[in-house]
This record gives C-alpha cells, sequence and structure tokens, in this order.
C-alpha cells in the first residue's frame, strides 16, 4: 500500500491543526459537492477538496467518480497537492484505465520539471499505477529518469524499473532498462547503486536463469565501495547480493570477509544477520588452518550474543538462526552456553528455543552447568517447559556419554518428586537412555516399575511396557506387568497396542511355560477383536513366526538393536545449506526452503554454499531416474527438479489429512478355501511338552494339510476372497496353476529417508481388475511418531490423481514399516510431462511436507477393452501417416510368439492376429489408454533361426510421443 505510505509523508505538509476533520461523516451530497470544490478557483479549497477525496479513499468508500476532476488538479505547482493527486490517481488508474490516460502529458511534464522531487514523484507513481495502456507511454520519461542529473531521482528511476518489469517484462528488456540498470551498479552515489542492485535482484528472482546480476570482481568491488555510505536498508540490498556471488579462490574469498566484516557492529539487526550469511557462506572457501579463519570465528560470536538482548520477537528471529548457525558451525558459540540460560520472563517461545541451543552446544566441557539449570527448569510452573527441560536431559545423556550417569541420576531425582508429567517425560528419555546404552544402567528398572500407576500418556505407558519387554529376563513380575496393561487393551491408543503386543511376544520367547495364556490371550485380541489393520497385522505375522518356526520369531523380534544416534532432529545437512543461504529471511525462521512456503508461479533457486576449496564436491543434483533400456526397471528417481512453475503447483495443493471412510481398494476373487493360514495355531505353538521350545516345531509343513489343529476360534476374515491382504503377505498366493498375471515392476525406493526426516517410501504401480494402484512401503526411520498421512499429485501427462484419502489408519512408529495401496483415477488435471510417464508426488505428514518424483510404467494406463476388430485395425493402421511409425528392437529375448502373446494379453495388449511369412511369426496388436489413444504395434519374432533371440517391434500412434513409452512397457513385460 504505497500510497498510505505518501499519506503519511504528506503531514509534513499539513497545517498545524489536525487532519481529523476530513474523516468526520458528511451530508448526502458529498460527491457532488466535492466535485464543484474540485472545480474550485481558489487553490485552497482545492487543496482542501483533494485532501477530503483522500480521506474518504481511506476509509473504503468510493470516489472513482471524480477521477477526472481530481485529475485536473495535477496541474499545479504545489507539491503537496500533486502528493495527493497521485495518490489517488495510483489506487484508482487500474479501475479507470481509460482516464488514466489523461494524466500521461502530465507526468512527462513533470519528469522535466527543474525541481527533483516532483521529478522523482512522478517517475515512483509512475511504476505504481498498473496499467497495461500506458505503460509503453512511460518509457521516454523513465529513460531520461535513469540518467538524472539528481541522485534521488536515479534511484528513485531504478526501483520503477523492477515495478514495470512486473507488469511487461518484454517491454523492459527491448527498451534496454536492463542494461541501463547494470551500468547504475558503476553509480557514483551509494543509494543509487544499493538501488539498482535490489532491483536487478528483485527481477532475478522471477528469471532464475537469466544471469541479469553478472557479478564479477570489478563489480563487487564497487558493491563494497558503496557498502560503506548507503542507508541501513541500501547495505542489506547488497549485502545479500553479494551472498550471491561464487568467489575465485579463498583469497578473494577471504578479502571480501574482511571488508563485511564491520557491518557485524551496525545497530540494525537486519544488516547485522545478512553480514553474517555473507561470512558464513564464503568461510565454505576458507582452510580451517588459515589464521583468519579462527580470527572470524571470533568476530562472529559478539553480534550474535548482542542480538539476544533485544526484545523478544527480534531474540526469537535471531535463536531461530543462531539454531542454523550452531548446528553448522557449533564452535562459534561454543564458549557463549551462559547468554542462553533462561530467564524467568522470556516468553515461552524464546525459552524453548534457547533449551534447543543448549543442547546443541552441550559438551563435555559445560555439562555439569547445563545439567544444574535443565534441573532448575525441570521444577518451574510452565508444564510444556518443564517437559521439554526433562527431555533436554535425556538428550545430553546420548550426546555427551561422559555425563550420562549424571544425567541418570538426575532423572531418577525428578522421578522421586511424584510429580506426573515429570516422571511420565523421564520415563520417555531413559527409554531411549537404555537404547543408547544397552546393559549399563538397568538397576533403574526397579523405580520405574514403582510409578507404573501413574502414567497415563500413550508415549509414556508405551515406553515403559518396552522396557518391560526388552528387560523381561530381569524382572521377576513382568507377566503381571504387562498383564495390568492388557486388562484395558481395547481402550489403549494404537502406539500402547503395538508396544504390548510386541513386549509380551517378546516375553514368552524369553520365558515360554509361564506366559503360554498370556501370549495366547494377547494374539486373540490383536487379531480377532481389532479392528486397526497394522495391529493385526502385526499379530498375525507373529502368529505365524511363533506358530511356523519359534528361532526364527527369536532372531526376528529379539535382534540386537541399532544404537540411536546423538542428534535425531538436525536439520538434513543439503537442506541446512540452504537456510544458510537464506539466513535473515522467512525461511530461516520457518527452517523451511522458500520453495515450501512462497506462493505464485515464479522460478524457486535452490542455493547451495560453495564447496570448500580444493574439496572436489559436486554440487550438482543427481538427474531423474530413467527406464534403463535394457533391464526393464526403474532406477531410483531424485527428489522433484524445480520444473518451471511446477512445484509452484504442487505447493498450492490442498492436503487434507486422511480419513477412515471410503471404499477399500478392490480386491481379486481368488478364494483361500480350508488352508489353516496359521499353520497349527496357538495349540502348536508350544509343539509336544516333552519337546523343548527351538526344537522343529512346525516346520514347513506348516503350510501343508494336517499340521495340528485348527485354532479353536479362526478369525472371520480368513476365508473371505483375499486381494491384497494377509495371501500377499505370506505369499500364499504364488502357486501352481495361477493364471499369468500382468507385469508389475519391483519396488523402488521412490523417497530416501535422509530426504524426507526419516521417513523412507518405497513404491510402485499395479492395476488389478481394471484400477491402477499406487502401492507405497512406509518406513519411519526417525525417532519420533508419524501420522496425518496425505497425498497429492502434481497436473501429468494422462491425468492420474488419487481416487480416495491415503489410507495409513495408525501413527507410524518409529522403525515400522507399513504397505498402503492407494487406488488411483485418471480424471485430474493435465499437463504434458518430460519424460512423457513423469509423477511429481506431495506427501504431507504430521513432521513436513516431502516431494518426490517417480516414473509410472505406462501399461498402467492400458484398459481392458483394448482389442480392436480386425478390419478397424487395418483401416486405421493405414490411416496413421507413416512418419509416426517407430521402429524398435528387443535383445535377448527367448520367447516365441504365444507365449509372447500371452505375456502381453496379461497387461491388456491384445494380439488382433497373427501371421508366418518366411520364417517370421508377425503379431498384430492393440492398446487403448485411458484417454481413449489407440496405439497399434507389429511384433516380429523370428521362429526359423532358434540362435536368433532379438525381437522387432514397430509402433504406430496418432500421438507419436507416447511409442518411446509403450516400446519400453513391452520390452519389460517380455523380459519379465
Amino acid at each position: 500500500m504505497e500510497w498510505a505510505n505518501q499519506l503519511c509523508e504528506n503531514r509534513q505538509f499539513g497545517s498545524k491543526m489536525t487532519d481529523s476533520k476530513y474523516f468526520t461523516t458528511t451530508k448526502k451530497g458529498e460527491i457532488f459537492e466535492l466535485k464543484a470544490e474540485l472545480n474550485s478557483d481558489k487553490k485552497e479549497k482545492k487543496k482542501e477538496a483533494v485532501k477530503k477525496v483522500i480521506a474518504s479513499m481511506t476509509v473504503g468508500k468510493d470516489v472513482s467518480a471524480l477521477f477526472p476532476d481530481v485529475v485536473n488538479c495535477m496541474q499545479t505547482d504545489n507539491l503537496e497537492l500533486k502528493k495527493l493527486v497521485y495518490l489517488y490517481l495510483m489506487n484508482y488508474a487500474k479501475s479507470q484505465p481509460d482516464m488514466a490516460i489523461m494524466a500521461v502529458n502530465t507526468f512527462v511534464k513533470d519528469c522535466e520539471d527543474p525541481n527533483p522531487l516532483i521529478r522523482a514523484l512522478a517517475v515512483r507513481t509512475m511504476g505504481c499505477i498498473r496499467v497495461d495502456k500506458i505503460t509503453e507511454y512511460l518509457c521516454e520519461p523513465l529513460r531520461k529518469c535513469l540518467k538524472d542529473e539528481d541522485p534521488y531521482v536515479r534511484k528513485t528511476a531504478a526501483v520503477c524499473v523492477a515495478k514495470l518489469h512486473d507488469i511487461n517484462a518484454q517491454l523492459v528488456e527491448d527498451q534496454g532498462f536492463l542494461d541501463t540498470l547494470k551500468d547504475l551498479i558503476s553509480d557514483s552515489n551509494p543509494m543509487v547503486v544499493a538501488n539498482a542492485v535490489a532491483a536487478l535482484s528483485e527481477i532475478a528472482e522471477s528469471h532464475p536463469n537469466s544471469n541479469l546480476l553478472d557479478l564479477n570482481p570489478q563489480s563487487i568491488n564497487k558493491l563494497l565501495t558503496a557498502l560503506n555510505e548507503c542507508t541501513e536498508w541500501g547495505q542489506i540490498f547488497i549485502l545479500d547480493c553479494l551472498a550471491n556471488y561464487a568467489p575465485r579462490d579463498d583469497r578473494e574469498s577471504q578479502s571480501i570477509c574482511e571488508r563485511v566484516t564491520p557491518r557485524l557492529s551496525h545497530a540494525n539487526s537486519a544488516v547485522v544477520l545478512s553480514a553474517v550469511k555473507v561470512l558464513m557462506k564464503f568461510m565454505e572457501m576458507l582452510p580451517k588452518d588459515l589464521d583468519y579463519y579462527g580470527t572470524l570465528l571470533k568476530k562472529l560470536a559478539p553480534p550474535l550474543v548482542t542480538l539476544l538482548s533485544a526484545e523478544p520477537e527480534l531474540q526469537y528471529v535471531a535463536l531461530r538462526n543462531i539454531n542454523l548457525i550452531v548446528q553448522k558451525r557449533p564452535e562459534i558459540l561454543k564458549h557463549e552456553m551462559k547468554v542462553f540460560f533462561v530467564k524467568y520472563n522470556d516468553p515461552i517461545y524464546v525459552k524453548l528455543e534457547k533449551l534447543d541451543i543448549m543442547i546443541r552446544l552441550a559438551s563435555q566441557a559445560n555439562i555439569a552447568q547445563v545439567l544444574a539449570e535443565l534441573k532448575e527448569y525441570a521444577t518451574e510452573v510452565d508444564v510444556d517447559f518443564v517437559r521439554k527441560a526433562v527431555r533436554a536431559i535425556g538428550r545430553c545423556a546420548i550426546k555427551v556419554e561422559q555425563s550420562a550417569e549424571r544425567c541418570v541420576s538426575t532423572l531418577l531425582d525428578l522421578i522421586q518428586t511424584k510429580v506426573n508429567y515429570v516422571v511420565q517425560e523421564a520415563i520417555v528419555v531413559i527409554k531411549d537412555i537404555f537404547r543408547k546404552y544397552p546393559n549399563k544402567y538397568e538397576s533403574v528398572i526397579a523405580t520405574l516399575c514403582e510409578n507404573l500407576d501413574s502414567l497415563d500418556e500413550p508415549e509414556a505407558r508405551a515406553a515403559m511396557i518396552w522396557i518391560v519387554g526388552e528387560y523381561a529376563e530381569r524382572i521377576d513380575n513382568a507377566d503381571e506387568l504387562l498383564e495390568s496393561f492388557l486388562e484395558g487393551f481395547h481402550d489403549e491408543s494404537t502406539q500402547v497396542q503395538l508396544q504390548l503386543l510386541t513386549a509380551i511376544v517378546k516375553l514368552f520367547l524369553k520365558k515360554p511355560t509361564e506366559t503360554q495364556e498370556l501370549v495366547q490371550q494377547v494374539l486373540s485380541l490383536a487379531t480377532q477383536d481389532s479392528d486397526n489393520p497394522d495391529l493385526r497385522d502385526r499379530g498375525y505375522i507373529y502368529w505365524r513366526l511363533l506358530s511356523t518356526d519359534p528361532v526364527a520369531a527369536k532372531e526376528v523380534v529379539l535382534a540386537e538393536k541399532p544404537l540411536i544416534s546423538e542428534e535425531t532432529d538436525l536439520i538434513e545437512p543439503t537442506l541446512l545449506e540452504e537456510l544458510i543461504c537464506h539466513i535473515g529471511t522467512l525461511a530461516s525462521v520457518y527452517h523451511k526452503p522458500p520453495s515450501a512456503f512462497v506462493e505464485g508461479s515464479r522460478g524457486v533457486m535452490h542455493k547451495r554454499l560453495p564447496a570448500r576449496t580444493g574439496s572436489g564436491e559436486s554440487t550438482e543434483s543427481p538427474d531423474v531416474g530413467t527406464i534403463a533400456g535394457g533391464s526393464g526397471t526403474e532406477t531410483a528417481p531424485s527428489i522433484i527438479p524445480s520444473q518451471g512453475d511446477l512445484l509452484g503447483d504442487l505447493l498450492n495443493l490442498d492436503l487434507a489429512p486422511p480419513t477412515t471412510t471410503g471404499p477399500p481398494p478392490p480386491t481379486s476373487g481368488m478364494q483361500m478355501g480350508g488352508m489353516d493360514l496359521l499353520g497349527g495355531g496357538l495349540d502348536s505353538l508350544m509343539g509336544d511338552e516333552s519337546e523343548p521350545l527351538g526344537g522343529d516345531i512346525g516346520g514347513s509343513a506348516a503350510m501343508g494339510a494336517g499340521f495340528g489343529a485348527v485354532p479353536a476360534v479362526m478369525p472371520a476374515s480368513l476365508n473371505a476372497p483375499m486381494g491384497g491382504g494377509l495371501g500377499d503377505l505370506f505369499d500364499l498366493g504364488g502357486g501352481v496353476g495361477m493364471p499369468l498375471g500382468a507385469y508389475i515392476p519391483p519396488k523402488t525406493v521412490w523417497l530416501p529417508a535422509m530426504k524426507a526426516k526419516g521417513l523412507e517410501i518405497s513404491g510402485t504401480f499395479a492395476r488389478r481388475a481394471g484400477v491402477i494402484q499406487m502401492e507405497l512401503t512406509l518406513t519411519n526411520k526417525a525417532m519420533s511418531v508419524m501420522t496425518d498421512f496425505a497425498i497429492q499429485f502434481n497436473r501429468n501427462s494422462f491425468g492420474l490423481a488419487p481416487a480416495g484419502p491415503l489410507q495409513v489408519l495408525s501413527p507410524l512408529s518409529p522403525n515400522q514399516t507399513i504397505e498402503v495401496s492407494l487406488p488411483l483415477s485418471t480424471v485430474g488435471p493435465v499437463m504434458k510431462m518430460e519424460p512423457l510417464n513423469n509423477l511429481q508426488v506431495a506427501v504431507k505428514n504430521n513432521i513436513d511436507v516431502f516431494y518426490f518424483s517417480c516414473q509410472y510404467p505406462i501399461s498402467m494406463l492400458f484398459v481392458e477393452d483394448g482389442k480392436m476388430e480386425r478390419q478397424v485395425f487395418l483401416a486405421t493402421w493405414k490411416d496413421i501417416p507413416n512418419e509416426n511409425e517407430s521402429q524398435f528392437q528387443i535383445k535377448d529375448c527367448h520367447l516365441n510368439s504365444d507365449a509372447a502373446s500371452n505375456k502381453l494379453q496379461a497387461s491388456n495388449i491384445f494380439t488382433i492376429a497373427k501371421r508366418t511369412v518366411e520364417g517370421q511369426d508377425m503379431l498384430y496388436m492393440s492398446i487403448k489408454l485411458s484417454n481413449g489413444i489407440w496405439v497399434l504395434a507389429e511384433l516380429r519374432v523370428q521362429t526359423g533361426n532358434p540362435n536368433y533371440t532379438d525381437l522387432e517391434i514397430s509402433v504406430k500412434c496418432r500421438a507419436p510421443e507416447v511409442s518411446q513409452c509403450v516400446f519400453q512397457c513391452c520390452e519389460a513385460v517380455l523380459k519379465n
């Protein structure tokens, strides 16, 4: 609202009396009276009338009817009146474009006024009138102002170029204004230089690939010279521009750092943070053994500490930035621990940030004072803060091994306070300490068990159950403790139910003779009485494991667990590098890259820190995986590349949380008959009484008939038709005599855990009973529970879109893996992708939104009614131009024509006719895609020469860009 700012400026021209009189309500004929006053001959009356018009406009009244009368007042020497009229013009020019043209002559005239203030005012207003019709009239006045003798006019004109570029980029480029802007970087006036840099940076943001700011050592030198003399906002523009420069070597990098360092002592915190950003970036290029490197580290600490003496809001912004800096270079603030100690009057958001940074800076040298502080915080009144403080003690134990014993004794002291929420948090963190230091602090288990009855939060109950299950052999009454939880099994949260199931199975494997009843009870509750698919699946897996091979069960369930890492909440390194390049911006406060929250179609540049000299590190991102020509499998795709405005589209998607309603994916009609899925059932868990647990119980015979007695209560669902359920889980559907199914590519990793804060997604696509399925495997490799999953696709070549929500019905616990099948439709928005079968996906959970791209086999789109009549096939083949025919060769394919035809037919590639010519079988095939495109193909198989194993295929289609994908698909089907 630039006109609102100018309205404030006009105060200096106002009379001594207050302007509030202009805002008082007036009577009926207000517009008519104002019209008369605006046309008055008296200058004062005219000025008063314009002030009343502006006042009405400010409070939201429509005074656009007065446009011609107000514009007539432009012809005046009075600067105050001119400002007011320009203010009105900026506001209403868009709604009255034809009338706004009347003002063009005055702009041209004002741009040649002897008074530089009027010249600048005219050019500023020109930039704010966003009307296409009159932009071309303003080019000549703008060109003159860019070369004006007065620097005030030049700096205003520089910003005007950026505004004009936003309205009509082509016009600005054609008129050569960008070259003039580049020349202004060499201007003698520092403010002109700063504004020119700001304008070029703004334009460069909307055109990421243009090399507008062609920075070289000469232009950098000019910017550094101007840096000392401009205003604080000018300095920020110049520093931000410097941060985008890549120095040639470490000497140039050091030189720039030396000249930027004085900005660290600036009074404006924005200048300080911009200077820190430049130094953090250029430090990457300095050798660590250089004396200057150590000096620079020491110089960075005081300004960051000073920022923490500002008001709370500024402190918070500073702390969020410091959090990033400490993750990248903890040595900068390693001696400044005390400034992050919490003050009693700090707001909660500042307290929590300080706490986080304290943990990051904790080391063997300062752990004693950190623990003393944290113990003090744990007695505060703010519950959230106390919880975080207790959790922080646990994080200290995991981070600094030497302090673990002290941390555990501190946690035990806190448990003795018997404050409910303190006890629960302490138990959660002690579980993590057990994971980090197995067989070291188990002596405290007795104390923990005393507090069992007071636990009412799911996370604390789950942690306690894990401890009891993990150390069942050391706890005499472990079975009683777990049985007490079992009484209210169905009232527990999913997290607790899953943990209880696993703990009781662990207990059974450690003490089989005493706990058979207990394990039968929990397996029955989990599989027969529960509606939760995750719980049922885990129950069935344990049941199957125990009934077929208890030795394998022991190896799986009691396997050695990996130690948990020191810092589980560190930002992923490539993201951290990008955020360091955005210090001092919103990205550094949100801890998210700009692409995650900036809307619009502008391409977002992904910034990276420069590689250290001589390190040989590549900063290139991996290419998007493409289908390998010979293998028919897909290589793992990379994270989504920024393709023009595509990422912008993904970010605008409405990622709703999952709902539990909606149709289940269709299932095939394969019947299981009377097969006993769980072998001999629970009765055979122990086998013969005389047989030891480690004996050959069940073995492979569990899959055969007559292994043992059928369970007393057979789960109702087991005789139901099986599609993607337990039949697939235990691979019961792969027997002899199964009909030939459509080819389904093996699953590949689409989103690695390191790029998604611990969430790993693998997947493939399948077509079953006419429905396209996206089959996903979600694995939680983080230390926190993941919930609220949702999925959305970007626009793609064939309109693929989820047909329902992503059905993840229970939280995804750490180290848990679940299989999800997502039905897809082909009625989504369409946009041609490169490659054609590329699919860009956004997955959301309670932690963040993650993006990846994958490629689907085009056979998923081949519909069941794709068999063409012979006569239609012949006519269509002749009708499609010869230039649309593509020839391909499938190497080393040992199939005869009948086998090839059967395989292809299973994937909806239908053989219309077959003929044999000169030792060659010719198959004529038709395919219909879900969007109605027909593809015709001719496959040639050599029958006369058994040594010749190559197949030749010709593909004809009215949309020839599909041919390559169809060939790759045929090759994959025939070779697998």
